[in-house]
């Protein structure tokens, strides 16, 4: 490959080719759980739109082509939390993920006050949690989506080490 993948903040000219990954990105959970109505399926162009002017979202990019992106947000009490890290199918399984969750986690750590981070993931998605345990993420509990799929609940806190192997 002539070029390297590059993180960096999104930008609002980014807002439709993220729409477009994210809905390509996610039809393999919705195949998993046999359910197309989950939230990134169903969620508006609009409401990215919103997402990444209010919140800190990082794009993956090869050349101009978004490749991959993921949304972060912070509560009053500290917790940041992450969602929505998705990565092209045909960029998988190197190290973008990896990188876009140690993006996020930076950006709400030193910009947001982040002491803790929080995210979720269906229960039967083993790479995403492979992904999150080597990340040093824990289980802190099981919960249900409003579109019926069982989420895991996993958190780390804050001065945990990025990773717990090289990625």
């Amino acid at each position: 490959m002539g070029m390297s993948v590059t993180i960096s903040a999104a930008e609002a000219r980014d807002v439709e080719q993220i729409f477009r990954l994210q809905y390509l990105c996610f039809q393999s959970e919705a195949e998993l759980y046999g359910n197309y109505r989950i939230e990134p399926l169903v969620q508006s162009l609009d409401s990215v739109r919103d997402e990444v002017a209010a919140d800190l979202v990082f794009v993956a990019k090869l050349g101009d082509e978004v490749v991959g992106s993921v949304r972060g947000s912070s509560d009053t009490d500290g917790t940041g939390r992450i969602g929505k890290l998705c990565v092209h199918p045909r960029l998988r399984n190197h190290g973008l993920g990896s990188r876009l969750l140690r993006a996020a986690e930076s950006g709400l750590a030193d910009g947001r006050s982040a002491t803790r981070f929080r995210l979720h993931t269906g229960e039967r998605s083993e790479g995403n949690l492979r992904l999150y345990r080597k990340a040093g993420y824990t289980l802190v509990g099981n919960t249900t989506g409003g579109d019926g799929v069982r989420l895991v609940l996993l958190e780390k806190d804050a001065e945990a080490p990025a990773f717990a192997t090289s990625a």
